[in-house]
């Protein structure tokens, strides 16, 4: 009985010390970062009546380790933007040729205006801002509000679905911009900050850790789309996007884009646009008005165990070519089907992700030096990349905008314009496949309405289509003064 008195007693008192330890486990930690003194412990005497098995409470890090975030958010807090947007939905004009092929809505009453908010960084002193593209589309008034409050109407300078960026434009004064890092650099492990303005909250830091690297989450419905995220775990949600993920150093590391959750809110797991394609996209839509592709032409595909089994590879780590395109980049190169890309320049390349992601830090007419793996064999190409079109040529938006539609169009010119007796138009120079192939336009055709909206440059049809990408009519003259229509699908 004395046994068992003493062992109830004991089991007791070792209980009361877990509960109290756990309690004021906090208090300690909250004791280290204030650097005030510890909080009297309810129910324990002296340091020695601690069990053994807790003494870890004593061996937290001394305040000089503990990470501080002050320094950082002080750099960094001017440069985010809260971005707020405004849009109304139109409705869909009464046309008599759109009712007869696509019917005529009933009832249709005027769309309120839609708002939106979310965040951006200001890049450069002149006030060019990068935001996330999903921010900004469709939006027909952009606002910028300054950590400071103050409020700027901005204009979009461009757009890239296919990264989820876009850069603004705010002028006015001299801005102080933020220093971009070297992402490649970022660790998985290392403190990061995630600045913007969640929930309309202006202004709002949060910290977390480098998670991962090179996520592909498959949230960018875009062909030749760009993933490779970093994941972090800093507290993002709706209103942080196109905010800035920046280091300790107050640089930034990427632009906060997405978050996985099964609420809409912040679940634990957040995804950022590295900085240095951001910086490439930014630059090449300042410099051009769309972003500079670069392709290699080829088909691949990531490695896995079965893969690496029917075609006996002896890793699981890179990408596999499928295919090699006729007169392409990796044709010319020497790649061929079956090869495993390890390696472009000095990157290891363990995944497609990463893979897309260098080559989307290049433009056209650069040339990389591929690491490969060919049976046993390690071999290095030197690859030269083209753009879409095949060529080494920087390409103009009208150029994108051509090959969109699949022809040249041209804005028309006043003699054109003056022998058909209108005032807008563009002019269709050749059908080379593809939508207008579709439609049944030939050259010489002046397009003169979509949807009902007046067309003056190819611009005009450009934005219509990413409107309605699905159904759309074109109107317009051949030179006899024939007006026509024409209707997709």
């Amino acid at each position: 009985m004395l046994l068992e008195f003493l062992a109830v007693s004991l089991m007791k008192r070792f209980l009361a010390v877990v509960f109290v330890s756990a309690s004021t486990s906090a208090a300690v930690v909250y004791c280290l970062r204030s650097q005030t003194n510890p909080v009297p412990t309810a129910g324990v005497d002296r340091v020695e009546d601690i069990p053994t098995m807790y003494t870890g409470l004593a061996n937290q890090p001394s305040p000089q380790y503990i990470p501080d975030f002050t320094s950082a958010a002080a750099k960094t807090l001017d440069a985010v933007v809260h971005i707020k947007t405004m849009a109304q939905v139109r409705p869909v004009a009464h046309q008599p040729f759109q009712d007869f092929f696509f019917g005529h809505p009933q009832g249709q009453q005027r769309s309120p205006i839609q708002s939106g908010s979310g965040s951006g960084v200001i890049i450069r002193d002149d006030g060019y801002i990068i935001t996330n593209n999903h921010v900004v589309a469709n939006a027909d008034q952009i606002e910028v509000v300054l950590n400071d409050k103050r409020s700027y109407v901005a204009k979009l300078i461009g757009a890239d679905p296919k990264t989820d960026l876009a850069v603004l434009k705010i002028t006015g004064d001299q801005w102080t911009p933020m220093s971009f890092s070297n992402s490649d650099e970022a660790q998985v492990g290392q403190w990061v900050l995630a600045i913007g303005n969640p929930f309309n909250l202006a202004s709002t830091v949060t910290a977390g850790i480098v998670s991962a690297k090179g996520r592909n989450i498959d949230i960018i419905q875009e062909n030749f789309k760009i993933e490779s995220f970093i994941q972090t775990d800093a507290a993002v949600n709706p209103g942080n996007s196109g905010g800035a993920l920046v280091n300790l150093n107050g640089e930034l590391v990427g632009i906060n884009t997405a978050i996985a959750s099964n609420t809409g809110s912040y679940a634990g797991y957040s995804f950022a646009i590295p900085a240095n394609l951001a910086r490439k996209v930014a630059k090449d839509l300042i410099e051009f008005g769309n972003v500079q592709r670069a392709f290699m032409g080829v088909n691949i595909r990531d490695v896995d165990q079965a893969l690496a089994q029917s075609q006996n590879l002896s890793r699981l780590k890179g990408v596999y070519v499928d295919g090699v395109m006729n007169g392409s980049s990796a044709e010319a190169g020497g790649l061929e089907p079956g090869d495993l890309i390890i390696a472009v320049d000095s990157f290891n390349i363990e995944s497609t992700a990463a893979l897309q992601e260098r080559l989307g830090l290049h433009r056209p007419g650069d040339a990389i030096s591929l690491g490969i793996l060919r049976g046993s064999r390690h071999m290095r190409l030197s690859i030269v990349l083209k753009n879409k079109l095949g060529t080494t040529e920087l390409l103009t938006t009208e150029h994108e905008i051509d090959l969109k539609f699949g022809g040249q169009l041209r804005k028309g010119t006043l003699e054109r314009l003056r022998e058909l007796g209108i005032s807008h138009g563009v002019e269709v120079k050749n059908v080379a496949g593809g939508l207008l192939s579709h439609m049944g336009l030939q050259p010489g055709f002046v397009i003169t309405e979509m949807n009902g909206t007046a067309i003056s440059q190819p611009q005009d049809m450009d934005a219509l289509l990413d409107q309605s990408p699905s159904r759309f009519y074109i109107g317009g003259f051949y030179r006899k003064g024939e007006k026509r229509f024409y209707s997709y699908p």
